[in-house]
C-alpha cells in the first residue's frame, strides 16, 4: 500500500473528477450505510452463526499461480462454508481450463467479456487501479453474508476465515483485517496495520492520542456483504494522494462510519511471484517493461 502518488502531474480533469467523487462518497456513503444497517444488521446478531462467506479474487492471465496460491489456500480453509468467486479481467490464457479441472462446487469463475480502461497506461496506474473492475464484478456476483478478499498471488493461513469471522462476530465489527507477512529481496517481515488517521494516509502531523482503527492489507479483509455498495473507485488513480484502489476503499469505509476491528495475528502472506524479488509497486517498477506489455488494454 505504498507509493500513492507515483510522481503524477494531475490534469484539470483529474482534479475535477477526483474532487467530485470525494464529495459524492463523503455525502452518500454514510447515508447508504445507515440504510443498509436498517435493512440487514439484524441478520448478524447471532455470534455463533456459520454464514456463507464469499471470497472475491480478481485475476488476469496468471492461471497456474492463481491455482497454486489463492485457490489452494482458500479451498483448504478450516472454515468450509464458503464460495470462491473468481473474476477474470478478460483472461486469454488457460485460467478457465485450469479452474474447470477443480471439482469443488464452491468455486465459481466469470470472465469479463472485454478489457478496456479509461486511464493512461503507466506501470503506476496499472498498480493503482488495475484490478478494480474485476473486483467490483466479483462483489456484484457474491452470494455470501460476508465478503473476503485475496489477491490471486497471495495465500492465507489455514484458519484465516475462521479466526477473522469469530473476531468480527464477537466484536460486532462490520469490517475486520489483520497482520500479514511480506517478503522483499529474500527478507520477510510482519506488516502491521496503519491507523486510519495516521500521517501515512492523512499527511497531517501525528496525533499521540490517535485511536482510529488499524487497517491491514487487502488480503486480510473480511466484511459484511451489505457494505458492497461501496465499490472500488475506478478513478482513484486521478487523486493526489491515497491513489491505490484498496487504500481508497478502506479509507472511505472508515469515513462512512463502519465499525472496524483489527486482529493482531498473521492471517495472510504476500510473497514475490516466480522470477521476481519483491512485491507491490516495487515489483512492478523492477519489471516495468514486462508489466506494461502484460497489462496492456484491449485495442
Amino acid at each position: 500500500m505504498s507509493d500513492r502518488t507515483g510522481g503524477k502531474v494531475r490534469t484539470i480533469e483529474d482534479r475535477l473528477v477526483a474532487g467530485f467523487n470525494s464529495w459524492r462518497f463523503a455525502v452518500m456513503e454514510p447515508i447508504q450505510l445507515r440504510l443498509a444497517r436498517m435493512k440487514h444488521e439484524h441478520e448478524y446478531r447471532d455470534p455463533n452463526q456459520m454464514p456463507l462467506i464469499t471470497v472475491c479474487v480478481p485475476t488476469y492471465n496468471r492461471g497456474p499461480l492463481l491455482i497454486e496460491r489463492a485457490v489452494a489456500s482458500v479451498l483448504s480453509q478450516t472454515y468450509e462454508n464458503l464460495e470462491l468467486m473468481i473474476v477474470g479481467d478478460h483472461c486469454t490464457d488457460n485460467t478457465a481450463e485450469l479452474l474447470a479441472e477443480i471439482r469443488d462446487p464452491r468455486l465459481r469463475f466469470y470472465n469479463l467479456p472485454s478489457r478496456s480502461r479509461k486511464y493512461t497506461q503507466t506501470v503506476e496506474n496499472h498498480w493503482f487501479v488495475g484490478g478494480a473492475t474485476p473486483a467490483n464484478k466479483a462483489m456484484e456476483l457474491a452470494r455470501g453474508q460476508w465478503i473476503a478478499r485475496v489477491d490471486d498471488d497471495d495465500t492465507w493461513t489455514p484458519d484465516h476465515l475462521e479466526k477473522l469471522l469469530r473476531f468480527a462476530q464477537q466484536g460486532r465489527y462490520e469490517f475486520v483485517s489483520g497482520l500479514y507477512v511480506e517478503e522483499r529481496f529474500g527478507e520477510r517481515k510482519v506488516v502491521d496495520g496503519v491507523r486510519a488517521l495516521d500521517p501515512y494516509y492523512t499527511r497531517r502531523p501525528a496525533d499521540p492520542n490517535d485511536s482510529s482503527p488499524k487497517i491491514g492489507g487487502v488480503s486480510t479483509w473480511l466484511y459484511r456483504s451489505y457494505l458492497r455498495f461501496m465499490r472500488y473507485n475506478v478513478d482513484c488513480w486521478r487523486k493526489e494522494w491515497n491513489r491505490v484502489w484498496d487504500v481508497d476503499l478502506s479509507l472511505r469505509i472508515h469515513g462512512a462510519g463502519v465499525r472496524m476491528g483489527f486482529l493482531d495475528e498473521v492471517v495472510s502472506f504476500v510473497l514475490p511471484r516466480p522470477g521476481e524479488s519483491s512485491v507491490g509497486l516495487e515489483a512492478y517498477k523492477l519489471t516495468e517493461k514486462d508489466k506494461l506489455e502484460q497489462y496492456k488494454f484491449d485495442a
